[in-house]
């Protein structure tokens, strides 16, 4: 029998997993790397894939900044702010639901608890064009370094907006 306490970690465990699930995870396409460690893994960049879960069809390449040594391997290290992104049309593009005029596709944690890496899916409707930007925030303050790409989408597919 569980107890109310019981009861309370499995709903917050649910919630976290459902939360995990919904973020598209990357799939790492090779890396390279940059500072030699004598204790640890190296301190490298990375990059990785990521699908659009709303827009079957384009993806987004992502390069950035992964720290190494002892503190890296623990996830104690803070990666760098400074992040690269293209996103290309990978397959058709179908877009079954609409999207919302500016949203987070992509979240993913550089620090221990505070900073995180994020990619913002945009769209501009004149130009029938979906814009991703990705920018890199503290709890209390971010950094105004950023990249952007544009995917334009056939004339054929108009993009729903919420």
């Amino acid at each position: 029998m569980l107890t109310t306490t019981s009861w309370r970690h499995a709903v917050v465990a649910a919630g976290c997993l459902a939360a995990t699930a919904a973020w598209a995870q990357p799939d790492t396409i090779g890396s390279v790397d940059t500072v030699f460690k004598f204790i640890g893994p190296d301190h490298k960049i990375v990059v990785e894939a990521y699908d659009d879960p709303l827009v079957k069809g384009v993806t987004c390449y992502v390069s950035r900044a992964r720290t190494g040594g002892v503190k890296g391997a623990l996830g104690l290290a803070e990666d760098r702010s400074e992040a690269s992104i293209a996103c290309v049309q990978a397959g058709p593009i179908s877009i079954e639901k609409p999207l919302k005029q500016q949203e987070e596709v992509f979240s993913e944690r550089t620090s221990l608890l505070f900073k995180r890496l994020r990619v913002v899916r945009m769209v501009d409707a004149a130009r029938n064009t979906l814009v991703y930007m990705t920018y890199s925030d503290k709890v209390i303050e971010g950094s105004p370094q950023n990249s952007v790409t544009a995917v334009a989408v056939p004339s054929s597919t108009v993009i729903p907006v919420k």
